[in-house]
């Protein structure tokens, strides 16, 4: 019995019995769909040649066989696509890894995938707090930095993007300052061609920074209204006017060029879905953030969550373009010792990180070179981790707006002045980038 894990696995223990000369010449799209079998779809100019079509009858009967229910009887397994080259180009796919010139496009509910990784947005630099597991501290610790930044007198623009969990952006901002929309009214008055109308409604200034200036754009605004309702339509993707659609993340990218636009912020703070999911992957890999923060405490839960996510980049050839992007970020780090616990986690960080994402230095090599490696004590590394300490108070709070006001500097830089230093670094090393 084939079941979804052998797919890949048989795709390509099948393609390496292919003849050499068909495989290299010949491109190939295994469709995988929705509910997990696959398809060929190859240009409709081989259709007249009989000798690559007997070829390519030849593939999916081996599929069939292989894959099982997994596949498509002969008959309806190829697919000959008149637009092939212009298909090939936009489609979201990866290498198969094998010698053929054969790609597998996975069909997502949410239209997204995980693998698929935006470019590297600069100007200005975006950072997304980003956790496994929630509970860690993360929103707490994105507000802290959002103080420390404006204090320093930087233009910060944040996005609740917890849409599922909502709850930073009305702890940022006090009832009087929050905006009448959210992001989910913005997404769903989209679908109509409504969203420009509302555009200057969904952004609220907080009275945190006396330098510099802080805005909330929440997940939604003064009132929810029907929050459920609208929730269940905001990952609608939109019918453009030439027939084409726009995913919802293509959509929520576009928020962002226009708030970034709008506010003209020196650095934009996104506060991620933890877990896996559709919206996380959103904040993640979709809206070109430089700096990704994983928010970690000690814990198989969250070793194991990393490494799941890390196994999928390798598996789509996505890996070099978002490892030099990732941060370790020790949370909620207990008082009781704590040196114990930071070595414990560097040790297992450092272990995931080599066996995941590091380069593998070749045992007759003495330096890791131009490979990306690092070792485990490099204070630089991304799975070295920038520090958050354990507070009792902030842990405790229940309006963040109001006791973040009562802080001294001394207690932020104490709790949070690790993490508001690693960001600063890489917010300067992420400028640096052509």
């Amino acid at each position: 019995m084939t079941v979804f894990d052998d797919i890949l696995v048989e795709l390509r223990a099948a393609f390496e019995g292919v003849s050499p000369d068909l495989a290299r010449q010949i491109p190939i799209l295994l469709n995988r769909d929705l509910n997990g079998k696959v398809r060929l779809i190859v240009d409709s100019k081989l259709e007249p040649d009989i000798g690559a079509v007997n070829a390519l009858r030849a593939i999916a009967a081996d599929l069939e066989r292989r894959l099982g229910r997994h596949a498509f009887p002969v008959s309806k397994a190829i697919i000959f696509e008149p637009d092939f080259p212009s298909l090939f180009e936009r489609e979201l796919k990866f290498k198969l890894d094998c010698e053929a010139n054969t790609w597998v496009v996975d069909r997502l509910i949410t239209g997204r995938d995980w693998g698929v990784v935006s470019a590297r947005q600069t100007t200005p630099p975006r950072v997304t707090f980003f956790a496994i597991k929630g509970g860690v501290g993360r929103s707490t610790a994105l507000a802290a930095t959002a103080y420390s930044l404006a204090e320093q007198g930087m233009r910060v623009l944040i996005l609740d993007l917890d849409l599922a969990s909502p709850g930073l952006s009305s702890s940022l901002l006090p009832l009087e300052r929050r905006p009448l929309y959210g992001i989910v009214d913005w997404l769903v008055e989209d679908l109509v061609d409504n969203a420009d109308e509302i555009a200057t409604d969904i952004c609220g200034q907080s009275l945190f920074s006396r330098n510099g200036e802080i805005f909330v754009v929440p997940a939604y605004g003064r009132e929810p209204g029907e929050y459920i309702n609208k929730l269940g339509r905001a990952w609608m993707p939109k019918l453009r006017s030439d027939g084409s659609q726009e995913v919802w993340t293509q959509r929520l990218a576009r928020l962002l060029l226009e708030l970034e636009a709008r506010w003209m912020p020196d650095i934009v703070l996104l506060d991620a879905r933890a877990g896996i999911d559709d919206v996380a992957a959103a904040c993640v890999t979709d809206l070109g953030a430089g700096t990704i923060l994983l928010f970690a405490i000690d814990g198989d839960q969250t070793w194991d969550g990393f490494k799941l996510l890390f196994r999928h980049w390798r598996q789509v050839s996505s890996i070099e373009n978002i490892r030099d992007r990732l941060q370790l970020v020790a949370a909620m780090i207990p008082d009781a010792r704590s040196d114990d616990y930071i070595s414990t986690l560097i040790e297992h960080g450092w272990d995931l990180f080599t066996n995941e994402l590091y380069d593998e230095i070749p045992a007759d090599q003495a330096s890791s070179g131009s490979l990306w490696n690092f070792d485990k004590d490099d204070d630089s590394a991304p799975h070295f981790p920038l520090l958050v300490r354990w507070d009792s108070g902030l842990s405790a709070m229940t309006n963040l707006h109001g006791r973040l006001l009562e802080f001294e500097g001394d207690l932020i830089k104490a709790v949070f002045g690790d993490l508001i230093t690693g960001i600063s670094r890489m917010i300067a090393a992420d400028k640096e980038v052509p």
